[in-house]
C-alpha cells in the first residue's frame, strides 16, 4: 500500500466532507476533489436524548483533478486494538476498514485520530456538535481514513467514534439520518442503513453512505464512483468493516 498526499487547500475540502468528482484519465479514472454545497447537519431532538440529522447533495459540477505525487513505501502499522464482548480498547485506528491490496491512502496509512473539534466540523451546525455527542456518551476518541482504490474507480472514508457503551453507540447510529438520497438496507446487518446519492450526470460523482455500529463503536463508510454507485460496494465495505470491529482482525 502506498500513502498519496493531498495539497493543503485539498486536505481542507476533504476536512469539511466535500464531495469527489471523477473523471477519466486514458483508461484509468482519476480521482478529483470537489467541494459540497450542503454539508452535514446534526441537530438534538427535543427529547432526552438527542438525535442527529444529517443532510448532504452532490457536487453541482466536476473540479479539476489534483495532483498525483510519486507513492511512498507504508511502513508497517505499530498501532494495536482488542476486542472484550462489546468493547473495544487500544488505538482506534487499529480496527478502521482494512485497505485493499494496492490501494493509496490520503495521509498516513495507519489512518487519523480526530479530535472533538474534527469531528464536530464534519457537522454543519459544528458549534452544537460536542454537546450532542456528549450527551450519547461519546468518548472523544475517533478515527478516519480515506484511500483511493488501486484501479483508481473508488475511493472510501471511512470514520470510527467510540462511546461510552454498546447501547449508546446504537443509539447515535440510529439518531443518525440524511434529508437527500434513497435509504437502503445494508445485507447482513439489520441496524445498518445505506443513502443512495446519485449524480446529475453520468460523468459526475455518486456517493453512498453506510451508518451502523459494532460494540461501543459506531461507523460510516462513504464510497464515491463516477455515475451511479452499485450498492454491492458499500454492502461490502460494511461487512469488511464489520467483521474487523467483532474480531479485531
Amino acid at each position: 500500500m502506498t500513502v498519496r498526499q493531498l495539497p493543503r487547500a485539498a486536505r481542507v475540502v476533504l476536512a469539511a466532507v466535500g464531495l469527489l468528482a471523477v473523471t477519466a484519465a486514458s483508461a484509468t479514472a482519476t480521482v478529483a476533489v470537489g467541494r459540497s454545497d450542503d454539508p452535514p447537519r446534526a441537530v438534538a431532538a427535543p427529547s432526552a436524548a438527542p438525535a442527529a440529522t444529517v443532510s448532504a447533495t452532490p457536487s453541482p459540477t466536476p473540479s479539476p483533478a489534483a495532483p498525483s505525487p510519486s507513492p511512498t513505501p507504508s511502513p508497517a502499522s505499530t498501532v494495536h486494538g482488542t476486542v472484550d464482548g462489546s468493547t473495544h480498547g487500544g488505538d482506534i485506528r487499529y480496527f478502521l476498514l482494512p485497505m485493499p491490496a494496492g490501494a493509496e491512502s490520503y495521509g498516513a496509512s495507519d489512518g487519523t485520530t480526530l479530535s472533538t473539534d474534527d469531528v464536530a466540523g464534519q457537522f454543519g451546525n459544528a458549534s452544537e456538535m460536542p454537546e450532542i455527542l456528549r450527551s450519547y456518551g461519546y468518548k472523544d476518541d475517533a478515527a478516519d481514513r480515506r484511500y483511493r482504490t488501486a484501479d483508481g474507480t473508488q475511493e472510501v472514508y471511512v470514520r470510527l467514534l467510540r462511546f461510552k457503551s454498546r447501547q449508546m453507540a446504537k443509539e447515535f447510529a440510529d439518531g443518525l439520518s440524511f434529508k437527500h438520497g434513497d435509504t437502503f438496507d445494508i445485507a447482513g446487518d439489520d441496524s445498518a442503513k445505506g443513502i443512495m446519492l446519485k449524480p446529475e450526470q453520468e460523468a459526475w460523482t455518486g456517493k453512498m453512505v453506510g451508518v451502523s455500529f459494532s460494540g461501543d463503536v459506531q461507523y460510516e463508510i462513504t464510497v464515491y464512483v463516477k455515475g451511479t454507485p452499485d450498492r454491492a460496494l458499500l454492502v461490502d465495505a460494511m461487512k469488511r468493516q464489520r467483521e474487523r470491529l467483532a474480531t479485531g482482525g
